[in-house]
């Protein structure tokens, strides 16, 4: 499917900081910190490489300009002690065989052994340190931490969008002691996130999905007078439906957040912003393998039966919903699509809008995992690598790990 040629906001305009392409690396240790938090298997294998693969630009980058490149990421959650289970070990050997030359595994990120390896690096060298999380420091964002890090570079590249929420020692600290730059990832989120959002190719289109309304009201209050049609579906449109004065079953409700779904849903139409809502869902008792399910009206479920998957209709409702788009913007399934029995509302809005003649962007997290599962990556404008990251962004919030790179009108580099 061909894609529109419609260019979102420049960087410069939406970032405002320094980039990777405006330093000169030659020679020079660059601390890249990036985000590799794969998913493992039992025999810890990795499982998806997309967020490896993702980062490969600036890394190749810094590598052809003659760099002396040291990696740095988290994994899982180790708990500030070493952990085999979270070792980035198998990391290095994928990024290996990826950049097809040697990676230097250190056994740690900081102490005398990692100093010792760098001070050996030549120009092009590539240096992965252990799980930053092997520490606590890291994420209590220690200042000495911070300095032990940044001791080791000359620069500090941020490439790590799925942790630019969080403001911990390796994304926030380390720029207190290094000037610190956007890699080319981190600026191709903001400028699909960020620039899209704010200045769109019209019609606009947001689909929100997922379980709950609170983790996306931000998302709708900021897209509110941004968007020309909101399509929702998963678990959060039941308490849309319950606010609107129906019986769902025993389909997920947001109780709290029934006044305030009905509020937005009554702004939104005050605006003239056309607000989708299911009009039929796959029903069941539970999530049990095997059990019983039916398609029914979304005003027709019966108590004891909650709605897990976007019906037919509804997926027919939402495809000529985004059939004029320009700019679809996508975050969050439509039902509980790791059950296969509840996949096929998730997976047939996923084709639709890999099908549409529009600038598709899928937000991360559980979105991402779904378009891959339905085999239409290659037919999107772009997948977001970052899932609580992408939603702030989305929510218009500052995130802590962009706010401390240097900015590029006060950069001395």
């Amino acid at each position: 499917m061909a894609k529109m040629n419609g260019n979102p906001m420049p960087i410069k305009d939406v970032l405002g900081k320094l980039s990777i392409d405006e330093l000169r690396l030659k020679g020079k240790r660059v601390f890249i910190r990036a985000d590799f938090n794969v998913p493992l298997d039992e025999h810890l294998r990795i499982t998806d490489d997309s967020r490896i693969r993702s980062t490969l630009t600036t890394i190749n980058y810094a590598i052809d300009e003659g760099a002396r490149v040291i990696l740095a990421s988290h994994l899982g959650r180790p708990k500030g002690k070493p952990d085999p289970r979270f070792s980035l070990a198998p990391v290095a050997k994928r990024l290996q065989r990826l950049l097809d030359k040697d990676v230097i595994f250190s056994p740690d990120c900081i102490g005398s052994q990692v100093e010792h390896l760098v001070a050996k690096m030549k120009d092009g060298d590539v240096v992965l340190l252990e799980n930053l999380r092997y520490h606590p420091e890291e994420e209590k964002n220690d200042e000495e931490f911070s300095k032990k890090l940044a001791g080791i570079a000359d620069y500090f590249i941020n490439d790590a969008f799925g942790a630019a929420h969080r403001a911990h020692a390796s994304t926030v600290g380390i720029t207190k002691f290094l000037p610190s730059a956007a890699g080319f990832l981190m600026k191709k989120e903001i400028e699909y996130l960020k620039g899209v959002v704010d200045n769109p190719i019209r019609p606009f289109v947001a689909i929100l999905g997922g379980a709950k309304v609170s983790g996306k009201i931000g998302v709708l209050e900021h897209l509110e007078d941004k968007v020309d049609k909101v399509v929702v579906g998963g678990g959060m449109a039941f308490t849309f439906i319950k606010a609107m004065g129906n019986e769902v079953g025993d389909s997920l409700v947001e109780t709290e957040m029934i006044e305030t779904a009905e509020r937005i849903r009554k702004n939104l139409k005050a605006a003239g912003i056309k607000f989708y809502l299911p009009v039929d869902c796959v029903i069941a008792h539970n999530l049990e393998p095997g059990a019983e399910t039916k398609i029914v009206p979304t005003l027709e479920i019966p108590k004891g039966w909650k709605a897990l998957d976007i019906g037919p209709a509804t997926v027919k409702l939402f495809s000529e919903a985004l059939e004029n788009a320009k700019t679809i913007l996508w975050n969050g399934p439509m039902g509980v699509f790791e059950v296969d029995a509840f996949s096929r509302g998730t997976y047939a809005i996923a084709n639709a809008v890999a099908d549409a003649y529009a600038l598709t962007i899928v937000g991360g997290g559980d979105t991402a995992l779904a378009v891959h599962r339905a085999g239409v990556t290659n037919a999107l404008s772009f997948i977001s690598t970052g899932g609580g990251a992408s939603l702030q962004l989305l929510e218009g919030k500052e995130l802590p790990g962009i706010a401390a790179l240097t900015d590029r009108s006060t950069a001395a580099v």
